[in-house]
């Protein structure tokens, strides 16, 4: 039994779970690199991470191959947790309460909060605008099966979507730094007590509820 000194810690996200998001995240930053590097002859430096440019642009459809397994089996495991819920339009409407901190201002939410839930199907509906343009432009298999025009078009798409995926990831990330604790979540599957009840204390409860409803009564 932990005492009042003792951090008591959560479950929150399963091995395979991380696995999986961190698989995400490293072809992710592998993708935007290597795009980068092709997109604007000023970043084209990068390409020497990749062996040279030829290697580079062999490499850049496959790591989003990559990308797109590994979201789809994500979005298959977040999916029911990332619908719209009862107190979504209020935390979104007091989100300058976020911004400054004032979470006690905020209604209680499940295991993803509004926020997270928008970054969730933007970053769904953005990977599969780059995966299908990508796909248009992948000219080691699909330039014959596509008009001149056509590549022209997926290509202005493809950037257009890159920058937007870049911006949201940049978010992201800062909103990890914005609340201590939840990288912790994606690296060993836990997080404290006191983050949950701060962050998702409906999600909490539930856990908590589920946690009593599986232990066998004591004889």
């Amino acid at each position: 039994m932990a005492t009042s000194s003792e951090t008591v810690d959560v479950p929150r996200h399963g091995m395979f779970t991380r696995l999986v998001h961190w698989i995400v995240a490293i072809s992710f930053i592998l993708l935007g690199l290597s795009g980068l590097a092709m997109f604007y002859h000023g970043f084209f430096f990068i390409a020497g991470l990749f062996g040279g440019g030829e290697t580079m642009r062999l490499l850049h459809p496959w790591f989003g191959v990559v990308l797109a397994v590994s979201f789809f089996v994500l979005f298959c495991r977040f999916v029911g947790a990332c619908l719209p819920a009862a107190g979504d339009g209020e935390w979104l409407s007091k989100v300058g309460s976020v911004i400054a901190g004032r979470e006690g201002d905020l209604p209680e939410v499940g295991k993803f909060n509004a926020g997270q839930k928008l970054y969730f199907w933007a970053m769904a509906l953005l990977i599969v605008v780059l995966a299908v343009s990508g796909v248009l432009i992948w000219h080691k298999y699909f330039i014959a099966a596509t008009s001149l025009a056509t590549q022209r078009v997926a290509l202005l798409v493809h950037g257009c979507a890159a920058a937007a995926v870049i911006l949201a990831f940049i978010v992201h990330v800062h909103m990890v730094t914005m609340e201590p604790g939840t990288f912790r979540a994606m690296v060993g599957g836990k997080v404290t007590g006191g983050w949950a009840w701060k962050h998702h204390r409906k999600w909490l409860r539930e856990v908590v509820a589920a946690q009593r409803a599986s232990t066998p009564p004591a004889e």
